[in-house]
């Protein structure tokens, strides 16, 4: 009997709402508490301003709005995952709120069904496979896709930009 070599990938999880998500953890920078975020003038909706992470500017987005759920009420388990999205071959760091944080996951690739056609509140493109843990579906998300390339430039000039507040939060850190 032969055994076949099942490739496997480890995924951050978290919640927003009652679904599951999960990104690569190659992709994770870090986790943080929620921090203060400093509001940028004429920026979307989901961009919520920008955190001062050791000396560089980060944009933050939140999650929910991004991919169109309903707003929610930030508690002690909201946080900010730090993920590096690619933008034209080169890594923007963006801050990523969501509810909570729940664990890493080992999914392997047998594990992993295509994103489903019908059925879902989200736009599929940016979901790149559905797993399961714990009998609960756990959307994959193809983190460079979650962004359109026109958005990610928006918030990679976000980050590169400091506005006066941000600077004097920069100054005071």
């Amino acid at each position: 009997m032969t055994e076949v070599n099942k490739t496997s990938q480890q995924y951050v999880t978290f919640s927003l709402g009652d679904e599951l998500f999960g990104v690569e953890v190659s992709r994770t920078r870090e986790i943080l508490s929620l921090t203060p975020v400093t509001k940028v003038p004429q920026t979307p909706g989901y961009l919520l301003g920008v955190i001062n992470l050791r000396g560089q500017v980060v944009p933050v987005v939140d999650m929910r709005l991004k991919l169109n759920l309903e707003a929610a009420e930030q508690t002690e388990d909201t946080c900010i995952i730090v993920v590096e999205v690619q933008v034209d071959g080169e890594p923007i760091i963006v801050g990523a709120m969501a509810d909570a944080v729940r664990e890493v996951s080992e999914i392997r690739s047998d594990q992993i069904e295509p994103p489903p056609r019908l059925g879902t509140r989200l736009n599929t493109e940016f979901i790149k496979g559905m797993g399961k843990v714990d009998e609960q579906f756990l959307i994959l998300l193809d983190i460079d896709r979650v962004f359109s390339s026109d958005e990610l430039a928006l918030v990679q000039d976000v980050g590169q930009v400091v506005v006066p507040e941000a600077e004097e939060e920069l100054d005071e850190a």
